[in-house]
């Protein structure tokens, strides 16, 4: 079986290009499949054209969540719900294409991989969420601890002993692209150019997208503490040439009499500080929701096979 996990959040717009569209693509590479739908939370009709969808074809399935868990915790709960011995991930704008579904199952076969991602060489529509993502992926690439990951996003295909790899890292804080690299495995990917939005807003605010990159940089990258180490080095040899430049000026009677640089000098080592707490208070923060062992989210209902569960 096939499984196709897509994130849903207030969608009702595209909802029926979404479902049309993957429904054809999966069914020209395999009549047995399972697409579930993970609600995010929705408050607007997703939710009720899913279901009008799922009376017509039953291998349409809807997991419902509590409330709005975020985009990396719905695609957890629809893994973790999945049947199939091979299982795709896929977002639910349309900017994913539906139809290299196909190509990324032939190659996961056809190559002997247990990975196979989408690997974006391009993107259209908004321009500045683009640059930022572009920026992002330039960025994480030169001071993350993991290679080969850049413009790789959730789209991807995998086998069932990967899934289970995935879902046995149990962060609470989680990016499943990293994730997803760092369990190992054969991995592939496809190129394509990633798509405008079919409609409507995203749903993922440029603080969302930052929230991401904090989420991937901290969790998979060394550089922001070595950056206080650097930072602070730096500012001991800085004062220390200082300081010995203000002994010599005393004694030769060049000192420029005031305050302005010991005020300068304060401001300077007050703001390093603060660098400091703020980068070290992201990894108490994670360390806290770790250690709170939470559930990742709740689900309401699922509508399967058997019926509501």
């Amino acid at each position: 079986m096939f499984s196709l996990v897509i994130p849903i959040f207030n969608e009702e717009k595209l909802i029926d290009e979404l479902v049309k569209r993957t429904i054809a693509a999966i069914g020209s590479f395999t009549p047995d499949y399972e697409v579930i739908f993970v609600d995010d939370g929705s408050i607007d009709n997703s939710v009720k054209l899913i279901l009008n969808y799922r009376e017509k074809n039953k291998k349409i399935k809807l997991l419902s969540l509590s409330r709005n868990f975020g985009h990396q915790a719905a695609y957890t709960a629809g893994l973790e719900y999945s049947r199939g011995d091979i299982v795709g991930m896929m977002d639910g704008d349309l900017q994913d294409p539906p139809e290299l579904l196909k190509e990324m199952y032939t190659k996961l076969i056809s190559d002997d991989l247990e990975i196979v991602s989408g690997k974006r060489t391009g993107r259209k529509g908004n321009k500045p969420r683009n640059l930022t993502s572009t920026l992002f992926h330039a960025v994480f690439r030169n001071i993350g601890d993991l290679r080969n990951i850049e413009n790789y996003g959730n789209f991807s295909v995998m086998k069932r002993i990967a899934v289970n790899a995935l879902l046995s890292m149990k962060e609470k804080v989680r990016y499943l692209p990293g994730l997803r690299t760092q369990i190992g495995f054969n991995q592939g990917y496809v190129e394509y150019i990633r798509d405008d939005r079919y409609m409507g807003r995203p749903k993922m605010s440029f603080g969302g997208l930052f929230r991401l990159a904090g989420d991937a940089i901290f969790s998979f990258s060394r550089f922001p503490i070595r950056l206080c180490l650097i930072m602070g080095t730096a500012g001991t040899l800085i004062f220390m040439c200082a300081g010995i430049y203000v002994v010599i000026a005393k004694i030769t009677g060049i000192a420029i009499p005031g305050w302005p640089s010991t005020l300068l000098s304060l401001y300077f080592l007050g703001s390093i500080q603060l660098v400091f707490l703020g980068i070290l208070g992201e990894y108490v923060y994670r360390n806290y929701k770790e250690s709170q062992n939470r559930p990742i989210y709740f689900a309401r209902k699922f509508y399967d096979d058997t019926g509501e569960k």
